[in-house]
């Protein structure tokens, strides 16, 4: 299986500098990463609203290793920020945050990244918009969610990401399926050991489900993200089982992936919000996108042997 030599590969120095250097490189990261700088994807991402999908930012820079690197990224998401309050959309546009990208691993991480976020928090709640932490490798899950609460204390429509490959998320589930929570809940894109997820895809997918079954019976706001048909529509039954009106939860995808089907689901009513990475520290993001797609993986690995 190449997905998880695609997915070790992702934190690979030595291949990131191959990969980077591949002239097969720039067309697949331009189909899944709106750009490197904040003017052409502010162009993306008018684009987009303009058809009536609403978008979720994310400034591309996790796993950093200096507390200057920190401070970059938040006053990157501040920039963002002063970018997207003009164009009026509220909580159509939001920011999607790795706390990993304000410091969470390193000394003293979970105070650094609290710190470091909050003034994004607050910034987005000026402007009308929302943010939502992105969930990484199941070590970061306590501290990511301990953040999370004490965000929405202030500011309860901070969002939180949830992977239905990871045994404890139905618990996670239920504690967060509240009065005025925002819950995306996506399958995982990290190498995760067996003893604390699942490894078989049907698996994953049952527990997808499963969680999904208590996010909607919940009474917060559920994210479905996922380009799974069968997902997608079982999401749709469950919504209308539970009495929920198309404006009472939200389809999620990916920028460049499934776009007929994002369409599809913005005619039928339904609010379609499309997840828009930017930034020059692309690699990673890049990697795991391949990994998700055998499809794309086989296609870029066999153009970069044929270039190499």
């Amino acid at each position: 299986m190449l997905g998880p030599v695609l997915l070790a590969a992702s934190r690979s120095d030595a291949i990131r500098r191959i990969v980077s250097a591949a002239p097969v490189t720039r067309p697949m990261v331009d189909r899944f990463v709106a750009g490197e700088l904040l003017e052409p994807t502010m162009s993306v991402i008018r684009g987009l609203t303009e058809r009536g999908l609403d978008v979720t930012m994310d400034f591309l820079g996790e796993d950093i290793t200096d507390p200057a690197e920190a401070l970059r990224n938040r006053d990157a998401y501040l920039a963002l920020t002063e970018e997207l309050a003009p164009l009026g959309l509220g909580a159509r546009t939001e920011m999607s945050v790795k706390l990993s990208a304000f410091g969470q691993a390193l000394p003293g991480g979970h105070d650094l990244a609290l710190a470091n976020v909050t003034p994004v928090v607050e910034a987005a709640a000026e402007a009308g918009m929302n943010v939502a932490l992105d969930m990484e490798d199941h070590t970061t899950t306590d501290s990511t969610l301990a953040i999370l609460s004490e965000l929405r204390k202030k500011y309860p429509s901070t969002g939180a990401v949830v992977q239905s490959y990871l045994f404890r998320t139905e618990e996670d589930c239920h504690a967060l399926a509240t009065e005025g929570s925002r819950v995306r809940l996506v399958k995982g894109a990290y190498k995760e050991p067996s003893d604390v997820a699942f490894q078989d895809k049907r698996e994953v997918d049952k527990a997808y489900v499963r969680c999904l079954k208590i996010l909607m019976a919940g009474d917060g706001y559920p994210m479905i993200g996922s380009h799974d048909p069968r997902l997608v529509a079982i999401a749709q039954e469950l919504g209308r089982r539970h009495g929920r009106k198309l404006d009472e939860y939200e389809f999620q995808m990916l920028f460049g992936i499934r776009v007929a089907e994002q369409e599809r689901l913005l005619a039928e009513g339904h609010r379609m919000r499309i997840y828009v990475p930017y930034g020059t520290d692309w690699y990673g993001y890049f990697m795991r996108r391949l990994a998700e797609r055998p499809a794309n993986m086989t296609f870029f690995l066999r153009s970069l042997v044929s270039r190499g």
